[in-house]
């Protein structure tokens, strides 16, 4: 089984005040490096006032490309926060923009580093989160004999009848969360007998909010 995803549920912003100094977080969906470098040239051109534009993104299932950019400010306390706050809160193809207009007060290095961070988490928050489920399209055929015990069984283990056709036989186009594909077989099995057919098609991914 694969392990879990996790990404930004919305596209959004916020804004935060830090010693007059004004932080403004970008957050999106970003599918590839691409997207990402596109989103941060959009907000830089948004933004080409900024004192900064500083951001970070993480895309593959694996964290397999890392980047952070600080944008001018002291290396390390501005690209590097909004990446661990990515890598903290287990986001993945996620890219997060904070732009800073400076507001004439320094924050040193490790003010600066508390801010983009908190900027970034108040992105993350605001979007929220989804993971992704792989599920598995299956169609079940069987006997008319049958449907009551199975239709309640789906119902228990909330398993989703996309279709349903009535011919000589029944048959149900249904989308199974991958761990449950083995236990509706062992059901099934029981309830008809071993007399069903299944089959089942590659895997989806089907996103769920993260409560």
């Amino acid at each position: 089984m694969m392990e879990q995803i996790y990404m930004n549920k919305l596209d959004t912003s916020t804004e935060i005040d830090i010693k007059r100094s004004t932080f403004i977080s970008y957050i999106a969906r970003t599918e590839t490096e691409d997207d990402a470098k596109e989103f941060i040239d959009t907000i830089k051109e948004k933004h080409r006032d900024a004192t900064h534009n500083c951001s970070a993104y993480i895309i593959g299932e694996n964290a397999l490309i890392q980047r952070a950019d600080d944008d001018g400010e002291p290396q390390g306390t501005a690209g590097i926060p909004i990446l661990e706050v990515l890598k903290r809160e287990e986001l993945y193809n996620t890219t997060v923009v904070v732009t800073r207009y400076f507001g004439g007060i320094k924050l040193g290095a490790g003010g600066l580093i508390r801010a983009y961070s908190s900027g970034a988490a108040e992105a993350v928050k605001a979007s929220g989160k989804v993971y992704l489920v792989p599920m598995i399209p299956a169609t079940v055929l069987l006997d008319y004999t049958f449907t009551s015990r199975f239709e309640y069984f789906l119902e228990q283990e909330n398993i989703e009848i996309r279709n349903q056709q009535y011919t000589d036989k029944v048959s149900y186009d249904l989308i199974i969360p991958e761990e449950k594909v083995e236990s509706v077989e062992s059901e099934l099995q029981k309830i008809t007998s071993d007399t069903f057919t299944m089959t089942t098609s590659e895997v989806e991914m089907a996103e769920r909010t993260l409560v």
